[in-house]
């Protein structure tokens, strides 16, 4: 999941643009694309805005078919990108001197409905897959989930020790199904350890998950609330009640439970009622430091579902430039290149998910940044460009590459997310999704301001969306990430054009067949300069020896402060 961004303003780099170093020449129709630069300029633009058009346009045409993972749209795509890498002057960049890293995927389903049941108080409730409750295929390898449980309360299901934070107080939860409350302590309230508003990794269902599958539960239920949340529950009903994707693991048991579900909060509150708790007393005890499990009664969560498994194999492509004088140091940058494929024709008869703004910008993005550094004087790190597969499936390319990197992640120096950038006109700010989390932030804001433009605050951050994009597998490995979004006090039109043209987009385009490109509507100039800032954002760090790091108060900090000795 990903922010719409509205657009970036024109951005003077004159003092970084290298010179063209081959290539060939632009066309007359390629110039003329070019945004006029400012008066101080003494350079051309360092991205073409013609050429990426022309990617963003190949990508999000009919004949890519919505370029599903494992679909013969993946077979043009990569093929695609491998080659446009090699035209801009990359070098094969994954494996063995290969353009390709194999991503294999574990995918299961839900064989039929399942047979869920919760008895408490001689009570049997039975409860409906899509209504009351929204279970996920099983991804720990078994054919069939069958178990039955006592339910247990776990509050926010969080262990925090950086914040001396446990809500499990160390008691033995094997075989036990945990009932657990979405986002972070602090939500409610506003205030206390993680943050006040903002959500914390702690916040978000995956890491619930994870950690339930770590203390050693059969099972766990996140309590569905839409504020808290930031969605409501037809989102969670159509996430999590068709096909689940997984990256091949050794050993999936250690971060997935043997069951993962969601329910409904009226169902809770009646579950609780019925075991002689208050569901709402729970909540703000939970919302506590002294918080202990809570065991629901003798209540009893019961499963019983078979499951398909299969195996399908995708591929993330990477190229680089080799780095100078420090070539096992490296910067990132990185995209996804899928979408959602072919689907229900929609009302215009159109079945295709071209997903021309997500991700074919940021796909376009990355092929044109690899172009302006490989035409530049060499760096002395390496850079390093992915373009990820299976972001649409739960960030699973970026995580397989996290898992299995082809360059240490305690010697890549930082990364930078591109997703779905808006191909509008410029603007006075850019947005930094999670703001507050790393010391990128600090050399983005001297950057910006050196063209009179300013750093926005992610103003929902209690959504999480740093946590809903690729950037996140490495960030949570402790790999400085970036994540911009585009401003929307927008040169034309200010703030009412960005908010309107963010809306129409959520409300017409995002993951609809709609996503197309538009030849008359869109304007590149804002791309242009966005991507010249993250340009420089990198050339200052390839020719550099700082590593930059996250804040003090940030939860990945003691993860990266772990491998320190690996930068000396």
């Amino acid at each position: 999941m990903k922010l719409f961004r509205s657009a970036f303003p024109v951005l003077a780099l004159a003092a970084c643009a290298p010179a063209a170093q081959g290539g060939g020449q632009d066309t007359p129709a390629q110039a003329g694309a070019r945004p006029a630069a400012p008066a101080a300029a003494a350079a051309a633009p360092l991205i073409d805005a013609a050429r990426l058009a022309e990617h963003v346009r190949t990508l999000a045409s009919d004949e890519f078919l919505g370029r599903g993972p494992a679909t013969p749209g993946e077979e043009k795509t990569v093929a695609y990108i491998a080659e446009q890498f090699r035209a801009a002057g990359l070098q094969p960049g994954g494996p063995n001197g290969s353009w390709y890293q194999e991503v294999p995927l574990n995918q299961s389903d839900i064989v039929g409905a399942p047979k869920i049941t919760v008895n408490v108080a001689g009570r049997r409730m039975d409860l409906t897959q899509g209504e009351q409750i929204a279970v996920r295929a099983s991804l720990r390898g078994a054919d069939r989930v069958t178990f039955t449980g006592p339910l247990v309360f776990l509050g926010y299901g969080v262990k925090a020790p950086e914040r001396s934070w446990d809500d499990f107080k160390g008691q033995d939860l094997r075989g036990k199904v945990g009932v657990v409350l979405i986002n972070d302590p602090d939500f409610e309230t506003g205030q206390g350890d993680f943050g006040g508003k903002a959500m914390t990794y702690y916040g978000r269902w995956s890491y619930k998950y994870e950690e339930a599958a770590r203390q050693g539960l059969a099972g766990l239920l996140i309590v569905h609330e839409t504020a808290p949340a930031s969605y409501g529950w037809a989102t969670v009903k159509n996430s999590n009640t068709n096909t689940m994707f997984d990256i091949v693991r050794q050993n999936p048991a250690e971060v997935h439970p043997q069951l993962e579900a969601w329910i409904q909060r009226d169902f809770a509150v009646e579950l609780f009622r019925a075991a002689g708790q208050d569901f709402e007393a729970l909540k703000r005890r939970a919302q506590t430091r002294e918080f202990r499990p809570v065991p629901l009664g003798d209540a009893t969560f019961a499963a019983d579902f078979a499951v398909r498994r299969a195996t399908i194999r995708s591929r993330n492509v990477i190229g680089r430039v080799p780095g100078s004088t420090h070539p096992d140091e490296t910067i990132l940058y990185g995209a996804h290149w899928d979408h959602l494929g072919v689907g229900a024709k929609d009302a215009r008869g159109d079945s295709i998910y071209n997903g021309a703004v997500d991700n074919a910008t940021g796909t376009a993005a990355i092929i044109e940044l690899g172009r302006a550094f490989a035409r530049g004087p060499r760096p002395e790190r390496t850079l390093v460009f992915a373009a990820w597969t299976a972001e649409e499936k739960g960030l699973l390319g970026s995580e397989y590459y996290a898992a299995n990197p082809v360059y240490p992640l305690e010697t890549t120096v930082a990364g930078f997310n591109v997703d779905a950038l808006a191909p509008t006109t410029p603007s006075r700010d850019v947005l930094v999704v999670g703001y507050g989390q790393s010391e990128l932030e600090d050399r983005l804001e001297r950057v910006l301001a050196a063209g009179g433009r300013v750093v926005a605050r992610d103003p929902n951050p209690e959504a999480g969306y740093f946590y809903r994009s690729d950037h996140f597998s490495m960030a949570k490995r402790g790999v400085p990430m970036l994540y911009i979004d585009s401003g929307q006090d927008l040169l034309e039109g200010g703030t009412a054009a960005g908010s309107a043209a963010d809306e129409a987009y959520r409300r017409d385009r995002y993951h609809q067949q709609a996503d197309e490109y538009d030849a008359a509507g869109w304007s590149f100039a804002g791309m242009v300069q966005d991507l010249a800032v993250l340009h420089r954002l990198g050339l200052e760090l390839a020719t550099s020896r700082e590593w930059p790091n996250y804040r003090a108060t940030s939860e990945f900090r003691p993860v990266r402060d772990a491998s320190a000795a690996r930068r000396r």
